[in-house]
């Protein structure tokens, strides 16, 4: 049966001298097979990135944006997504201050050192079913258009997950469908609200859609859907809970933010995902053997 195993050797990243909580992580692979981890770092309210050549043993974490106080809305940088574009990187992050959470854009040359594009976010929380915050971006650039799928609600931990375009990556229009996900009460695993999502286009299902799901406030697992068009249509997978706490364990309370990667060599699938317990937050890895099919969703 397939189902996604947790590796022996987690947390693989981050511990309490060194690097202390570390959280909501985008993995990506870069030419050559290197893996590329942008996350946000706690101790200093940075994003930070972080190198893999197995997705097991990483580099220590750097900086790479930094809060700017001043603006108003970020204090602290957290929650971001990298792309490559050419030969210029692009983030989309999440910048918090007073209770509130805005998406940020900015720009770089060698991945490691960002710099803001504009001065304001790109996205601020505006309609009442955004409530507090919008947060978490994850973005992909598809037939010219910037995708951004964005997670809407409370600060402490939002509430939906939610859509908008752009031509630039600058101005974002927001889908009239919006918000896109919501939580399914008579899942246990999601029955108080989901969030936190990377988006992946799947050759046979249209577009995977890892996210957190919340049974309570506190207690979060990893799930997956699967949209044709990735905005309409979700049907959720008969495996969820991919990832969830294990008791007594380093992620006994919560399992955040997935960053899926398939790797079709091996034909299997690994989330990165940050495991907590109480206020003590690492880097964990589950891997599956196989594919996802249609026969997976429900």
């Amino acid at each position: 049966m397939k189902a996604f195993r947790k590796h022996p050797t987690n947390p693989i990243y981050g511990d309490p001298e060194t690097t202390g909580t570390l959280f909501d992580v985008y993995v990506t692979e870069e030419a050559g097979g290197r893996l590329r981890m942008d996350l946000s770092w706690r101790a200093n309210d940075t994003a930070a990135v972080a190198f893999s050549t197995d997705g097991v043993c990483w580099t220590p974490p750097q900086s790479t944006l930094l809060p700017n106080p001043a603006s108003g809305w970020e204090s602290a940088i957290n929650r971001n997504c990298v792309l490559k574009l050419g030969d210029r990187y692009r983030m989309w992050y999440t910048g918090q201050a007073h209770g509130n959470s805005y998406i940020g854009v900015a720009e770089s040359d060698d991945g490691l050192h960002f710099h803001r594009i504009v001065r304001e976010p790109v996205l601020s929380p505006e309609l009442p079913w955004e409530g507090e915050s919008v947060m978490n971006p994850c973005v992909l650039f598809e037939g010219g258009k910037y995708r951004m799928w964005y997670s809407a609600g409370e600060t402490y931990e939002p509430n939906v997950l939610a859509y908008a375009e752009s031509d630039d990556g600058v101005y974002f229009v927001r889908s009239p469908l919006n918000p896109i996900l919501t939580n399914a009460p008579e899942n246990e695993y999601e029955q108080e609200r989901i969030g936190g999502c990377q988006v992946i286009p799947h050759k046979a299902l249209g577009y995977l859609v890892f996210y957190i799901g919340y049974r309570d406030i506190n207690t979060a697992c990893i799930c997956c859907a699967a949209s044709r068009d990735g905005v309409t249509d979700f049907h959720r997978c008969k495996l969820n809970p991919l990832v969830s706490p294990t008791p007594g364990a380093w992620d006994r309370d919560s399992c955040y933010k997935p960053s899926a990667l398939y790797d079709a060599a091996r034909d299997e699938w690994r989330i990165w995902y940050n495991g907590r317990a109480e206020s003590r937050e690492y880097i964990g890895l589950a891997v599956m053997q196989g594919d996802f099919t249609a026969d997976d969703f429900v």
